[in-house]
């Protein structure tokens, strides 16, 4: 049995590693071997997805931790190092882009180590943000190259990247998705118990979901009230329910912002959510408010309408064939966004399709692809 590495460090990585560490346990010639960073290290970011996505105990933790980005990346290296070492994999499988990707690919590829990028190929083309940084670094030291649209080949061969080395197999957290969605519960389910939310508050179709986190939205203090203020009044139309990332909830309690539902507002700031509870709240929404990137891709497989606050997008394929609308990284913008979905007739909201290879066999692809590579050698 081959050894395949595979690297998590974040919420989205958890989600993304579920399925290929599944796929490699149904291999009879790969083993998963899991690695751990710890770059979420908050119970609800971190232990609950591990138990909602029935992902395996870590063979290593690192248990990095917050940091600013040079010592959070340098710290995964220092520790990823050895790991790596004693494992002495086949291949080292890293996914997204978090910090934690970009720095276990380094280490590899400096110690002559194969490296497979998951979601290879994505460009927002704005180097601003760290995410982008990550990318396009992660993609230079990979090997191989597992992406999930059509304009992610075609970006990574303008970076002249070997068409050989480059494999469009669709989404794997379309396979999480797909998966997990018979098992998360009714959205009243997975609120049972907030103060002062009452059951038409959550019902299909009745609330807003909302993730904010990115540090161009959530830093500045000035910026962040103003997106605060907005959800406020929208929730006096509709419901919103917003799950806070603990940087968010740093920022808002810096702001001295604990309860933004008054005047009639229902905006319910909520602890972070398990990934099951979250997917709950996620299909029965009437529409989404975020930054996150990977949400982009979850509304677009669940045909529901996505207001991303950013002004580009690395998944240029839910703007063009999914749900998701770039209405730009502006209070203002959104607050008009907003307005525009809840005035409109269910018939009249955005047509979506799913991208091809979107059909939750992704995994199986990757394992494929890995098996051709390194079974024999």
């Amino acid at each position: 049995m081959k050894k395949i590495l595979c690297v998590v460090g974040a919420r989205p990585n958890f989600v993304k590693i579920g399925p290929i560490m599944k796929a490699l346990a149904a291999s009879r010639h790969l083993e998963g071997y899991l690695v751990h960073t710890g770059q979420h290290y908050d119970a609800n970011l971190s232990d609950q997805f591990f138990a909602d996505l029935r992902i395996p105990v870590p063979d290593e933790s690192l248990n990095v931790g917050s940091a600013s980005q040079a010592r959070q990346t340098a710290e995964v290296m220092i520790r990823f190092e050895p790991a790596l070492l004693r494992a002495k994999p086949a291949c080292v499988v890293v996914v997204g882009d978090v910090n934690s990707t970009v720095a276990c690919a380094l280490v590899a590829a400096k110690l002559g180590y194969p490296v497979a990028h998951v979601d290879a190929g994505l460009r927002s083309f704005d180097r601003t943000m760290p995410e982008e940084i990550n990318r396009i670094l992660t993609d230079q030291l990979s090997s191989l190259h597992f992406v999930t649209e059509a304009a992610g080949v075609e970006n990574l061969e303008r970076e002249g990247v070997d068409r050989t080395n480059i494999h469009l197999v669709g989404n794997v957290m379309v396979d999480a998705l797909f998966e997990n969605l018979p098992h998360a519960p009714s959205a009243l389910e997975a609120l049972e118990g907030v103060v002062g939310m009452a059951p038409n508050d959550v019902g299909p179709g009745s609330y807003g979901l909302v993730t904010l986190h990115r540090p161009s939205n959530v830093d500045d203090p000035e910026s962040l009230r103003s997106y605060l203020e907005v959800l406020r009044r929208i929730s006096g139309e509709c419901s919103l329910i917003f799950p806070v990332h603990p940087r968010t909830r740093e920022r808002m309690a810096a702001l001295g912002y604990s309860e933004p539902a008054r005047d009639g507002a229902r905006l319910f700031v909520l602890p972070p959510l398990g990934y099951l509870k979250f997917l709950g709240l996620l299909r029965e929404a009437r529409f989404v408010i975020t930054d996150s990137g990977g949400l982009q891709e979850e509304t677009t497989a669940l045909g529901i309408p996505c207001l991303t606050v950013r002004d580009n997008t690395e998944r240029p394929i839910t703007v063009e064939l999914g749900t998701n609308e770039l209405v730009g990284a502006s209070p203002a913008a959104l607050e008009k966004a907003c307005r525009t979905v809840l005035e409109r007739e269910g018939n009249e909201k955005k047509a979506g399709q799913k991208p091809p290879h979107w059909d939750g066999q992704t995994a199986d692809r990757i394992v494929a692809v890995l098996e051709s590579e390194f079974v024999g050698r």
